[in-house]
């Protein structure tokens, strides 16, 4: 963990995803700023995150463009379908800063990617803020892992893709922070793949019924 203390902006932190992301970034050595287009949901997480980690250093901002100025990690916590409005916003203070996509572009019946097969919510978010270092990460797990990441006696495995070796390490340190054993994929490119794991892991939680409670795990020696 860095010795000086980063600001990470929850893009859509009052959603499961995005409550639960800034809740485990809360125990590092982080500044979190937080918005919501629903400001009401945030009063609560605040309070929630103060109970866990009083000590914790975080903002209510009422503005995705401040937010992402005052930020070192940008992280969209939003549907694929709203970052490109997103990205619009924030361009102009994104500039050679992490941008984290953890969307996966998945239809409402959980039954296929909506994004083009050649190429991924990651890659075109990237197109969107081409100045900007967008890393894939926390797409592979559900919010109910971040308040049990480990699962039958297992850490669950977290992904991470991206195209900068620097903020790849940066955002590796996040994903530690949260619970998770980081696993670097790859580039950008395989954020593809990694978008089709968890529409294959959604489809199996529904079938088998998983309760939202499920994650990937390598095996290896």
């Amino acid at each position: 963990m860095p010795i000086t203390k980063q600001t990470i902006a929850i893009i859509g932190a009052g959603g499961n995803m995005g409550s639960a992301i800034a809740t485990s970034s809360a125990g590092g050595n982080y500044r979190l700023l937080l918005f919501d287009r629903e400001p009401e949901q945030l009063g609560s997480l605040h309070e929630e995150i103060l109970k866990t980690h009083p000590k914790a250093d975080l903002e209510l901002m009422n503005c995705p463009h401040e937010s992402s100025w005052e930020a070192d990690i940008i992280i969209l916590a939003v549907p694929h379908g709203a970052e490109k409005e997103l990205a619009d916003k924030i361009r102009d203070v994104a500039t050679q800063k992490i941008v984290v996509s953890i969307a996966n572009p998945i239809d409402e019946d959980f039954g296929e990617l909506i994004t083009d097969p050649s190429t991924s919510a990651a890659e075109e978010l990237q197109q969107w803020l081409p100045n900007s270092k967008v890393v894939k990460a926390f797409n592979t797990t559900f919010a109910a892992d971040f308040e049990q990441p480990i699962i039958d006696g297992k850490q669950v495995d977290a992904f991470i893709a991206g195209d900068d070796e620097v903020a790849l390490q940066t955002v590796t340190e996040l994903v530690e922070t949260a619970g998770f054993n980081p696993i670097n994929a790859g580039d950008l490119s395989v954020s593809g793949t990694l978008e089709r794991m968890q529409l294959l892991l959604m489809q199996l939680t529904i079938k088998n019924e998983y309760n939202w409670l499920a994650g990937w795990k390598i095996l290896h020696n």
